[in-house]
Formats: structure tokens, C-alpha cells, sequence
């Protein structure tokens, strides 16, 4: 099993380039950062964390742009969105931002992607909450067009446009992995449906335990290799006992969550989860 770290970047955290640099020293194999673009005022769409929505989701800096400075102070860790909210942006610049970080990376980008949960926050983009799954699916089918054809062109219920050019492409063919963040069993249907990976949530009332089987099972009955679809589990246990349990079941990678602090808080942390995952293995 292999480790990441994810954190929202802000103006009063560890910077993105110094953050990715200090993970990548201690051997983490990926690093994720989240998105949320605003915060309506008027927000009354409920948090699955709990009642009081975390300041941090105001703060968070654009996740590309962070990337950008992660992977040009790196050279081998992994940079991924944790999640982008595809239903929230233009699926031509969106393609053109992620083909951007994977070739400045030189082929490290993992796009995790999520439809989202606050109606207020996605109706100020323009997106109905009640087909945002269906805006998802067609967007990211557009961007893997957009990827990988020359001269590509796409119709559908939510995108269309006809043949354009556009570089550059990926470096990672024929896309970037897609890893879909999200619950069993729905986003577990979507990953195995549309996508390279599934990003679950440890806690919060499931047990991956029992998820990631149930999952792989999901994938072997519809014609595809459990084991090209990854499980990535977010909110990873610091315990090494369960920690461990995610590995047996079947995850392919498990990211510790950090809040946002400075390198003063984080480096301390940095050390302890490297230590964990050495000691699990």
C-alpha cells in the first residue's frame, strides 16, 4: 500500500512548493489538495463532517495553481486533486489546465474528481444539483476526448462543441487517472462505470473493510480488473492496526489529511505519519 498526504493549501498554511517538497523527502508516494471555489453566504446544504462547516473551506487557494508550484519544487511524488469539482468548471480550460500540471510534471498528475454536495456553492457556477452526476459524467468524457484525439469534437446532453485544436496533451496516455471521490455504493458504480480509481472516505459511518471488497466485486462483475481501478482512502487512521486493515482488504493507497498549518505544526506531523507508514509497511 502506498502513502499520500493531502492538505488545503491557504494564505496561513505551509505553501504548496515547501509542503510537496517536505512530503516528498519523507518517501510519501502522492500528495492531494481540495477545492472548493467559495462559500455562499446563504449556504443551507448540509456538511457530512458535522454541523459547523471548518473555516478552511473558505480559505482553500485553486488546486492547479498549488499544484503548479508543488511540482516544480518536486520530481517524484504524485500531485492530485482531492477532489476537483468538475460540475463547477469549464470542461475545455479544465482539460487544458490538468493536461498542463501532468506535462509540467512530467506524468505525475492524478485527477481525482467529485460532483460536490452544496447546491449553493455549484448554482452560483450555473449547475443544477439534481443533475450534476449526469454534468460529471459528460464532462469528463469531453476532457478524455479533448485528450486524446488530435482533433477531437463531442455531443452531448451537457457539452458540445465541434472540432477544435487544442495542446497540449497529457503526457500520461490516453488520460491522466480519474479517480472518483465519493461513497459505496453510488460513486463505487461511477468509478467502475467512467473512471481509473475510487476515492472513499474512512469513518464517517462506512467500513471500508467491508466497501473495498464490495467494490472490487462491482468491478470484476462488469468486465473490469479490480486491480486498474485503485481504492484511494481518504481520512486515513492513524492507528497502525487499522491503517494495516486497509491494506488487506485491498487499498491501494491510504492519504493522512492535515490541516492547515505552518511548517513550524506540519513538518513534526510530516515525521510521525512517515514513521506510521514505515512501521505498517
Amino acid at each position: 500500500m502506498d502513502y499520500g498526504v493531502s492538505m488545503a493549501v491557504t494564505a496561513y498554511s505551509m505553501g504548496p512548493a515547501a509542503f510537496a517538497a517536505a512530503a516528498e523527502e519523507r518517501g510519501f508516494e502522492s500528495l492531494f489538495v481540495p477545492e472548493h471555489s467559495h462559500i455562499p453566504s446563504s449556504r443551507s446544504s448540509p456538511w457530512g463532517g458535522g454541523d459547523t462547516l471548518p473555516q478552511v473551506y473558505y480559505d482553500m487557494m485553486d488546486p492547479f495553481v498549488a499544484l503548479g508550484a508543488a511540482a516544480a519544487a518536486t520530481s517524484r511524488i504524485k500531485l492530485g486533486t482531492g477532489v476537483c469539482l468538475v460540475v463547477q468548471r469549464d470542461p475545455i480550460q479544465l482539460a487544458k489546465e490538468v493536461a498542463t500540471l501532468d506535462q509540467i510534471s512530467q506524468g505525475r498528475a492524478l485527477l481525482g474528481i467529485g460532483a460536490g454536495w452544496n447546491a449553493e456553492e455549484m448554482a452560483d457556477h450555473g449547475t443544477a444539483f439534481r443533475s450534476r452526476f449526469r454534468l460529471m459524467r459528460d464532462r469528463v468524457e469531453a476532457m478524455s476526448a479533448i485528450w486524446r484525439e488530435d482533433e477531437p469534437f463531442f455531443e452531448s446532453e451537457f457539452v458540445s462543441f465541434p472540432p477544435m485544436r487544442t495542446w497540449p496533451k497529457p503526457m500520461q496516455l490516453p488520460r491522466p487517472p480519474v479517480l472518483m471521490g465519493g461513497a459505496f455504493p453510488h460513486a463505487a458504480k461511477r468509478a467502475v462505470d467512467y473512471a481509473d480509481g475510487w476515492i472513499p472516505l474512512t469513518g464517517r459511518g462506512h467500513d471500508l473493510s467491508v466497501e473495498i471488497p464490495k467494490f472490487r466485486a462491482l468491478a470484476k462483475e462488469a468486465g473490469r480488473d479490480p486491480d486498474a481501478l485503485p481504492v484511494t482512502a481518504f481520512l486515513a487512521p492513524k492507528d497502525p492496526g487499522e491503517l494495516a486493515k486497509l491494506g488487506d482488504v485491498g487499498a491501494a493507497r491510504a492519504v493522512f489529511m492535515l490541516a492547515p498549518e505552518s511548517a513550524a505544526e506540519i513538518l513534526p506531523k510530516l515525521d510521525r505519519l512517515a514513521q506510521l507508514a514505515g512501521q505498517v509497511g
